[in-house]
């Protein structure tokens, strides 16, 4: 019998130990984490768990029960410090535990403010795991204010909760628009007028030169010259693969874990799934941040342990929710050199094109334009621009 050690104990790696015993594997399964929760879902953190819509239970993906009941030795809230591939070891702390097969789902890490520019101060926070929303929710106090940095995704989610309790928000973005790397400028622009309907002052094209206190933030000097009082900081500034162990164990590393298809690093008997692994797509190599892609990844190579020798083919998707607004994202944009709105009286959606061939679909409290967008994009299928266009066509009629 076998040991599958698990290091990083996040959706990924819940997903792959699920699986694993779905499969009958009957190996010793041991699944370490450096948090003291058990693996939990991320996306309500930043919204219904910060908000007090949702208590700690129920962002447990399993009870504590689900892993004793399973036979998974559920460890949290220790490091793994080193790996030695060469003699199947890993170290958490003095102790030296012996693995046959080892999966790498260690996610992702936030990158944080510089501390040159203050952010090493008090009230300086970013968003990524539960004890940081812990540690920021009694500052959601109405009427304080609030800088965030970052016009992305996690930065533009943090403002539509701050705004909602009641906080005065201020968003800077040093790129010429939000959401600049990751949509088209239809997305931006929808979003930036639903931001500022709710009260969000949207800065683009600015950044922060420095934060301004001695122990504790008390205001910005921003990159246009101008000063701004605040309470506390959220910098929303991206993510980066946590690749560290994986590169103690002498793995490839290429824009996070480099895996195969398979799911297999470049070292024997070390795998990687979720965030933290690139992975082939198509002619290039992607890694996705997403919910989906860590939990049918760390499936994939849950199945590949056990010998079913299935390969990886991602079907990307993602959404995000502010204020009363859910975005669903179907396929991936890169490389777009066109855009085609489709408005209806209460959603539209921007379907992303490369000439004639359909890559992406961003749609806005529009689950049917998402749906179908995601089955054509799936199915290779590009209907032609005038009637995606045309709201007087069915769209699953182009199915």
């Amino acid at each position: 019998m076998k040991h599958v050690v698990v290091v990083g104990a996040g959706q990924a790696g819940f997903s792959f130990v699920s699986k694993l015993r779905n499969l009958g594997s009957e190996d010793t399964i041991t699944l370490i984490g450096s948090e003291s929760a058990p693996p939990y879902q991320r996306p309500p953190l930043s919204k219904k768990y910060l908000l007090g819509e949702m208590d700690i239970e129920r962002l447990y993906l399993r009870p504590l029960s689900f892993y004793k009941d399973q036979n998974i030795n559920l460890r949290l809230n220790i490091e793994v410090t080193s790996v030695n591939s060469a003699e199947k070891t890993i170290s958490v702390g003095d102790e030296i535990i012996n693995y046959d097969e080892l999966v790498f789902t260690t996610g992702s890490i936030p990158n944080y403010l510089p501390a040159k520019l203050g952010g090493n101060l008090n009230g300086v926070y970013v968003v990524r795991n539960l004890s940081d929303v812990d540690s920021i929710v009694s500052e959601f106090i109405e009427k304080r204010h609030v800088l965030i940095i970052g016009g992305g995704y996690i930065g533009l989610e943090a403002a539509a909760v701050a705004s909602k309790l009641g906080l005065q928000v201020t968003l800077v973005e040093m790129g010429e628009r939000i959401l600049q790397r990751v949509a088209c400028s239809e997305t931006s622009d929808y979003f930036r007028v639903l931001h500022k309907d709710h009260g969000v002052n949207i800065l683009e094209s600015v950044g922060v030169k420095q934060l301004i206190g001695v122990d504790r933030v008390e205001g910005v000097e921003l990159t246009d010259g101008s000063n701004i009082d605040v309470d506390f900081v959220i910098a929303g500034i991206g993510i980066t693969p946590s690749t560290k162990l994986a590169e103690i164990a002498g793995c490839e590393i290429d824009n996070g874990i480099k895996t195969d298809s398979k799911g297999s690093t470049s070292v024997k008997s070390i795998w990687a799934a979720g965030d933290c692994a690139s992975f082939p797509y198509k002619d290039t190599r992607i890694r996705l941040e997403s919910v989906p892609n860590a939990i049918e990844q760390a499936e994939l190579v849950a199945e590949n342990i056990m010998h079913i020798n299935n390969e990886y083919v991602a079907k990307p998707w993602f959404w995000s929710d502010q204020f009363d607004v859910k975005l669903q994202i179907a396929g991936l944009n890169s490389g777009f050199n066109d855009v085609v709105t489709r408005k209806l009286p209460t959603s539209v959606s921007f379907w992303y094109y490369k000439d004639h061939q359909l890559l992406a679909v961003d749609a806005m409290n529009d689950p049917r334009a998402y749906m179908i967008g995601k089955r054509l994009i799936e199915a290779g299928r590009s209907p032609s621009k005038d009637l995606i266009e045309d709201i007087a066509v069915d769209l699953k009629s182009l199915l």
